[in-house]
C-alpha cells in the first residue's frame, strides 16, 4: 500500500544511485537501526538497484566478517526476517574501510575505494555519510571530509551530503561551533541532523491529522484547548551507559530534541507548503515564542529528579547512583517536568506540560490535548454523572494511534454519564505494522527531502531556551535532587507542579 504521506513528502521521486558511507560501522547503532532500515527499503524496492554500502570504523575487519556482523545485526532487529536471496544480491555491494578518523590518508584509501565502487557498480558519484559516532568525533570527521574533498560528489555525481546524530552539541556555544565546523564544509541543504522520533509514523501523521481534517484544526487552540500534556517516559535505566548520562541528563538528552520536536509539531501553525523549509519554517516559530525562563524562579515551572532503588518488570532494580560510572553524589537528572508557555496568537494562555524520565513503569510516548469543560453544565446529581474532560492522546509509541475520549450517557432509563474512548491503531486499521523510524529517514536522506531534518536555527533555537534553565537551576544550587523509587511515575513534586494549577498528570 503506497504511504500517502511519503508520496506527499518526496513528490514520488525515485531515489538515485549513490554510496551509503557510515562511520562507526562497526558500532551498536549501525547493528540495530541503520542495517536493518537500509535492508528493509531493499525488501520494498524503495532503494536504487545501483546502490553500495560502505563501512569505516578504526577495527581491521576483514570484508567477509564485516558482511557476517551486518547479517547477524538483520537478523537480530530487523521488523522481517532476513530473506537469504535478498541478502546474497547484497553483499557484493557491502565493502569496508579501516581508517581512525583523524587519517587524512585513510580518508584518501577511502575516496579511491568509493571512486572504483563507481566504477564497478554504477553508483554515478552520489554520497550520503552517516556519522554514526560518538559526538566527539563529528568535528574530526566532517573537517577530514572537506580537507580530502569527499564533502563533494564523485565524477560525474549530482550530491554529496551528511547525516548527523543527536546530540548536536551539548549547550548553545557548543551546537554553534558544530554548525560552523559542519556548514564550512557542507551546505546547510546538504546537511540532515536527525531525530529519530521524526521517523516514527504517529509523529508524522500529525501533519495529517491536523492539516487534512476539517473538524480538528479549528479546535486546536486556546479557545477549547485547557492544557497539553507531552510525555515521553522509559521503562529503563542508564544501560551501563552511566557516564554519558552524567555528562548529558534526561534535559539534555531527551527534552532539547525529542520532546521540543514533538512540541513544535503540536504547536505549529499550518505551513504554506509540504515543502521541507515551509514546515520548518513554523516548528522554528514555535521555539521562538517559548516564554522566556526567569532564571531567579525557574524552580516554580521545573522538577529535576532521580530514580532510586525499586521493582522494574518485577525485579529489583538499583537507583541511579548506584549505577556504574555515576558518581555517588551526582547531581544529574533522570527526570524532569516542565511548564512552559507559547506566547502567540493561538496558544496564549494555554500550559503546555512535559515530562520525561527513566525507570518508569512503562515504556510509553504520548501527546495529549485536554479540551475545556462545557460552558454550562446540564448534567447534575450524584457522583456516577460527572464529566470527564475530553482527551485527544496521540500514542507515539508503542503501539502507535490515536485515541479521544468523550463522555456518553450509559443505557438505561437514568441519566448516567460515563467516558468511553475512540481507538485508532496502525496495526489493525491497515493490517501491517508501521515502518522503523530510520527507514523513513534513511529515504528521506537519499532522496535528498530534509523535511523530517532537523535545520540549525531549530537547534539552536532551542539550546537557547535549555541553557537558561540550566542558568536557573546553577543559580538555585547544587542541592540534592528529589528522589523516587524506580518504578514509579516520578517525585511527588511533579504531581504538585500540576496540582498547584488545578491539573493532574494523564494515566498511562
Amino acid at each position: 500500500m503506497r504511504n500517502p504521506l511519503r508520496a506527499g513528502l518526496t513528490d514520488g521521486r525515485a531515489v538515485e544511485p549513490g554510496i551509503v558511507v557510515i562511520f562507526g560501522a562497526s558500532g551498536d547503532l549501525t547493528q540495530r537501526k541503520l542495517v536493518p532500515a537500509l535492508y528493509n527499503l531493499g525488501l520494498d524496492r524503495l532503494m536504487s538497484g545501483s546502490g553500495a554500502m560502505v563501512g569505516v570504523a578504526r577495527r581491521d575487519i576483514p570484508q567477509e566478517a564485516f558482511a557476517e556482523q551486518l547479517r547477524e545485526g538483520i537478523e537480530k532487529h530487523s521488523r522481517r526476517p532476513l530473506d537469504p536471496e535478498v541478502w546474497q544480491e547484497a553483499i557484493p555491494r557491502i565493502s569496508y574501510v579501516p581508517t581512525t578518523f583523524d587519517d587524512l590518508d585513510g580518508y584518501r584509501r577511502l575516496g579511491e575505494h568509493l571512486d572504483d565502487i563507481d566504477r564497478r557498480l554504477g553508483t554515478e558519484g552520489n554520497r550520503l555519510y552517516y556519522l554514526a559516532t560518538p559526538p566527539s568525533a563529528f568535528p574530526v570527521i566532517i573537517d577530514r571530509l572537506g580537507k580530502s574533498g569527499l564533502n563533494r560528489p564523485g565524477k560525474g555525481g549530482r550530491w554529496a551530503r551528511v547525516v548527523v546524530e543527536k546530540p548536536v552539541g551539548h549547550d548553545l556555544e557548543s551546537a554553534r561551533e558544530l554548525n560552523e565546523v559542519v556548514n564550512r564544509v557542507f551546505e546547510e541543504k546538504d546537511v540532515f541532523r536527525i531525530d529519530h522520533y521524526l521517523g516514527k509514523e504517529t509523529v508524522q501523521n500529525l501533519l495529517v491529522f491536523r492539516f487534512a481534517n476539517a473538524i480538528f484544526e479549528p479546535l486546536w487552540n486556546h479557545k477549547y484547548v485547557d492544557h497539553v500534556q507531552i510525555t515521553v517516559a522509559e521503562s529503563i535505566g542508564v544501560e551501563g551507559r552511566g557516564g554519558y548520562y552524567e555528562e548529558s541528563g534526561t534535559t539534555r538528552d531527551m527534552v532539547q530534541n525529542h520532546i521540543f520536536q514533538l512540541l513544535c509539531l503540536t504547536a505549529m501553525e499550518p505551513p504554506f507548503s509540504l515543502a521541507a523549509d515551509a514546515i520548518r519554517d513554523e516548528k522554528v516559530k514555535v521555539l521562538h515564542a517559548l516564554r522566556p525562563v526567569d532564571t531567579t524562579r525557574v524552580d516554580e515551572a521545573t522538577v529535576r529528579a532521580q530514580y532510586g532503588p525499586g521493582v522494574t518488570g518485577g525485579k529489583p532494580v538499583p537507583g541511579y547512583k548506584e549505577e556504574p560510572g555515576v558518581a555517588p553524589d551526582s547531581t544529574t537528572e533522570t527526570y524532569v517536568a516542565l511548564r512552559l508557555f507559547i506566547d502567540n496568537w493561538r496558544w496564549a494562555g494555554v500550559p503546555f506540560y512535559l515530562r520525561s524520565g527513566k525507570r518508569l513503569p512503562k515504556r510509553v510516548t504520548e501527546i495529549a490535548l485536554q479540551f475545556r469543560d462545557v460552558p454550562h453544565r446540564l448534567f447534575h446529581g450524584g457522583s456516577d454523572d460527572r464529566l470527564v474532560a475530553n482527551t485527544l492522546a496521540m500514542r507515539i509509541q508503542p503501539d502507535e494511534g490515536i485515541t479521544l475520549k468523550f463522555d456518553s450517557k450509559v443505557p438505561g432509563p437514568n441519566p448516567k454519564i460515563q467516558p468511553v474512548t475512540m481507538e485508532f491503531r496502525y496495526g489493525t486499521s491497515f493490517g501491517q505494522q508501521p515502518p522503523e523510524a530510520y527507514e523513513r529517514l534513511l529515504l528521506d536522506a537519499l532522496l535528498g527531502d530534509a523535511t523530517l531534518f532537523i535545520r540549525r536555527d531549530e537547534v539552536e533555537a532551542s539550546w537557547r531556551y535549555i541553557d537558561r534553565l540550566f542558568e536557573g537551576w546553577s543559580a538555585a544550587g547544587g542541592e540534592p535532587l528529589p528522589g523516587f523509587a524506580a518504578g514509579t511515575w516520578g517525585p511527588s513534586e511533579a504531581d504538585a507542579l500540576l496540582d498547584r494549577d488545578g491539573r493532574a498528570w494523564r494515566r498511562l
